[in-house]
Formats: C-alpha cells, sequence, structure tokens
C-alpha cells in the first residue's frame, strides 16, 4: 500500500487532503512543520511526500534540499499559495516532482499523485 506524507500546516486543509487520499486507498501521515516533515520522511517508510513551501520552524524550500541532499529518491510534489513560475522553476531545480497552486481541485492533485506513484 503507498503511504504519502502531508507536510502541511493549515490544520483544515491537511484535513481534507488525508481524507481525499484516504478516500482513494491511501495510507496517510501528517507533519504540520518542517522539521517534523524531515523528521517522518527520513525516519519512516513514505513512496510520496506532498509538502508545503510556508511550513513553520524549517520551511518547505529547506526540508526539499534536505530530502534530496540525503538520498531521499520518492516523489515529491509541492502544494503551495506561492504561484509564480519562479517558485515553481526554483522548487523544480531542487528536486521536486510537481508543483501544485492552492487553491486546487482535488481531482488535479490525485491525478499527478497517481502518476507519480505509477512512475515509481
Amino acid at each position: 500500500m503507498n503511504r504519502i506524507l502531508i507536510a502541511e500546516d493549515e490544520k483544515r486543509l491537511a484535513a481534507f487532503i488525508e481524507k481525499g487520499l484516504r478516500k482513494h486507498g491511501f495510507t496517510t501521515d501528517v507533519a504540520a512543520d518542517g522539521q517534523q516533515a524531515l523528521q517522518k520522511a527520513v525516519n519512516e517508510e513514505f513512496q510520496l511526500v506532498l509538502l508545503d513551501l510556508g511550513l513553520p520552524i524549517t520551511d518547505g524550500w529547506t526540508v526539499l534540499k534536505e530530502l534530496r541532499a540525503q538520498g531521499e529518491k520518492f516523489p515529491i510534489i509541492i502544494v503551495t499559495a506561492l504561484n509564480d513560475d519562479g517558485n515553481q522553476t526554483a522548487a523544480l531545480n531542487l528536486g521536486a516532482n510537481d508543483f501544485v497552486t492552492k487553491p486546487f481541485k482535488f481531482s488535479d492533485l490525485i491525478a499527478k499523485v497517481k502518476y507519480h506513484l505509477n512512475q515509481n
């Protein structure tokens, strides 16, 4: 079964994403800050990470860089309100696999999740 880490500090959004992913048969875990996200992603088994760039304590940019520097190969999809092309390009250049801008349609997010899980 595919396990997905949701790194999102907005509780309502994290719960919405988690509920939707579970309806599609995924197992999920939530990290409310970047430090917790890094800890979970490195020490637990995940097949994909949904990562907000605006996380407290350790921001999503740092989490992304650290995960890739440590050799983590699972897909990372950025889910953020930072919607300019510069942020998207920077995230992809740092090793993100995809980018979703808030607000989003859940159907778009689930399509990207399934695509990246099928690629691995």
